[in-house]
């Protein structure tokens, strides 16, 4: 039976990974087109590509804004669609744009509008100098059509093909004539302080034809564009040639602005729909995983936990064997782990808190074991947008039952008797923190006026959902948790409490917890890195599959590593294991807040003080997250061990 254990996690290592690429977005049905002129039923297919624009973002700054913030052509007849609580909290505003043609009809040079900048009108030079602050920090557009993303494909270094599912609104050569960005692509942006705006976009649809045996309509597996700067000589009928289009860095003379597209479609038929996210996900930028090193590092993790769970169970068979063989004389004679089994299970100091930790990390464990496995089943890819984010926050508020539920039935077992303190803490703590730490930050994007502030109307569904569902149903775990009796020790703890002898530097608590969130962290910080990116790079996150194989090692890193540390200061005679389990494995927050750190000076090019205090606000609020997570994981694993090892002692 041992034999087949390292196969079975193997075989369940593929299956995971794999899942992720096995199901394109269950629930959501293509969309078929034809041409206008076809005798088709309308209803079966539709005939205009409307083309959607979503918020710009910037590596530079933490701040997006919407399409409509800067001075860009608008839709006569702009309709947003309806936007779920993930797409309104990560701050995304789709809405139609002045873009729109018939489907398998080429299109070359169409003007969409002309914008004039007079130097003596303050408004419009607002708008200029808006513009160009979002040149300078290199913002990007992003466009959509029919819910997939208009990627910009180039070639690096190598020649790698790499596609970016968005674009700049421009670029910038500084006054030494050094080109930023994307002023690197076209040799004709040379003048040294000049902005050069892509005011001319030419589109290629890429469509499947389908099955011409049975009449069904083509479906779009595929958008790419080429953005261009021209500065047409005629505003009325542009002909798309000429010079780039220069805006000089001061604003001393009016001009006009004419924005222009072309449109062409192309066939292909071995792309299929349920696969056109490929290229995209398959060439971004800093997501070619080196999958061997990883999986190295993810196999030697398992070897060592392994290894430590052996030798542990070994030596633990041996040392229960004996102590029970013993009389009672010599086993009061007996040292290490044995002895302290009359103090094992007295009370930690602060039960309260720690019992309300554990009940938030209850809820938090749930809803990421849940949130995880239904995306790698694929319902929760980055097609469905703001999907990930709106089945994370209504699990947990679904959950919060079971978090009251272990909260008020741990805080009993430590001999607590404030339960309605103990109820509204598990209630109100970690929640609460969480909200003024998200409502702090909401305020610094209301005054930059960014998009990604979240509007007051969701502030108030957010807290609704918080007090008239989530606290409700804490109170129903409550409740039922301090109904029922505490959970009774294996063996009876003595009245006077046992003076703990002097340990040594590496039984010491500090130096325990520090060293005991190294191996867990070791486990993730190389999906950390993807993580992170997807959050602070704009890129998509798709391989959930890996991630929850990564999750499934964290939460066996977190326990074996806690019940290692735990069974060495009971060797030692140290009993004081409840609060030091929880925080053991929850210093692996303390590396991830390490690593955002030097993750935010090292990768990023963040710049401006409403940008770093938004990141670092952020990384809070998912250190705390973190610490709580993990640290329950690794006060259970050790509750588990103490729990079992005690119950099989021979104690009068």
């Amino acid at each position: 039976m041992k034999s087949l254990k390292p196969h079975c996690i193997f075989l369940l290592s593929l299956t995971i990974v794999n899942s992720s690429f096995a199901f394109y977005l269950p629930g959501l049905a293509p969309v078929n087109f034809c041409k206008k002129s076809s005798t088709g039923d309308a209803e079966e297919c539709q005939h205009e590509i409307q083309l959607f624009v979503n918020r710009l973002d910037s590596v530079e700054s933490v701040l997006p804004y919407e399409y409509d913030a800067f001075d860009f052509c608008k839709d006569t007849n702009e309709r947003r669609p309806t936007e779920n609580l993930g797409q309104v909290l990560f701050g995304e505003r789709i809405e139609t744009s002045p873009y729109k043609f018939l489907f398998m009809n080429d299109l070359t040079c169409q003007k969409v509008c002309t914008k004039s900048y007079n130097t003596t009108s303050a408004v419009e030079r607002l708008k200029l100098d808006f513009l160009k602050r979002g040149m300078d920090l290199n913002y990007q557009h992003h466009w959509i059509v029919d819910n997939m993303p208009v990627t910009w494909c180039y070639i690096v270094e190598g020649d790698q093909k790499i596609c970016n599912p968005g674009f700049p609104i421009g670029c910038l050569v500084n006054q030494e004539g050094t080109p930023k960005d994307a002023c690197v692509i076209n040799a004709d942006f040379n003048k040294k302080n000049t902005f050069y705006v892509f005011n001319h976009v030419d589109i290629n649809i890429v469509y499947h034809s389908g099955d011409e045996t049975t009449g069904m309509a083509a479906r779009l597996v595929g958008a790419t564009l080429e953005p261009r700067s021209i500065m047409h000589s005629d505003h009325e009928k542009p002909s798309c040639e000429g010079p780039p289009m220069e805006i000089p860095y001061e604003f001393n003379s009016n001009f006009k602005m004419t924005y222009t597209y072309s449109v062409t479609f192309t066939q292909n038929n071995a792309i299929r729909w349920a696969s056109r996210w490929d290229y995209i996900l398959v060439s971004m930028p800093h997501t070619n995983i080196q999958w061997f090193s990883i999986s190295n590092s993810l196999v030697i993790v398992l070897f060592l936990s392994g290894m430590v769970a052996m030798i542990m169970l070994r030596t633990l068979h041996k040392d229960i064997a004996r102590y029970n063989q013993l009389d009672q004389e010599e086993a009061q004679e007996e040292s290490g782990w044995k002895q302290v089994h009359g103090d094992v299970f007295r009370a930690p100091r602060m039960g309260m808190l720690l019992s309300v930790f554990l009940g938030q990390g209850t809820q938090i464990f749930t809803m990421t074991f849940i949130t995880l496995f239904l995306a790698c089943l694929g319902f929760l890819s980055p097609a469905n947008r703001g999907a990930l984010m709106t089945c994370a926050v209504v699990l947990w508020v679904l959950l919060g039952t079971p978090a009251g539920y272990v909260s008020s039935r741990l805080y009993k077992t430590f001999g607590g008797e404030k339960w309605k303190t103990n109820v509204l803490l598990t209630a109100f703590l970690c929640p609460g923190i969480v909200f003024v730490d998200f409502f702090l930050m909401n305020l610094i994007l209301w005054t930059e006026g960014s998009s990604a502030a979240v509007p007051f109307g969701t502030l108030v569904a957010i807290l609704a959902l918080w007090f008239g569902i989530s606290v409700p149903l804490t109170f129903v775990g409550a409740y039922f948790g301090f109904k029922k009796p505490g959970i009774e020790p294996p063996v009876r703890t003595n009245q006077i409490p046992r003076q703990i002898p002097q340990q040594s530097f590496f039984t010491k608590p500090v130096p325990g917890i520090i060293m005991g969130g190294i191996l867990p962290f070791g486990c993730i910080f190389i999906q950390l890195f993807f993580i992170l990116n997807s959050i602070w790079s704009h890129q998509m996150y798709y391989m959930f599959g890996f991630l929850f194989l990564v999750f499934i090692i964290l939460v066996i890193t977190c326990s074996e590593a806690t019940v290692l540390l735990c069974y060495f200061h009971l060797c030692a005679e140290d009993y004081n294991w409840w609060w030091r389990s929880f925080l053991t494995s929850g210093f692996t927050a303390v590396y991830l807040f390490v690593y955002a750190v030097h993750y935010f000076f090292s990768k990023l090019q963040i710049i401006g003080a409403a940008s770093t205090i938004l990141y670092f606000g952020y990384t809070l609020i998912m250190v705390l997250i973190f610490f709580v997570f993990t640290g329950t994981i690794g006060f259970f694993a050790c509750f588990f061990f103490v729990n079992k090892i005690y119950s099989v002692l021979k104690v009068d």
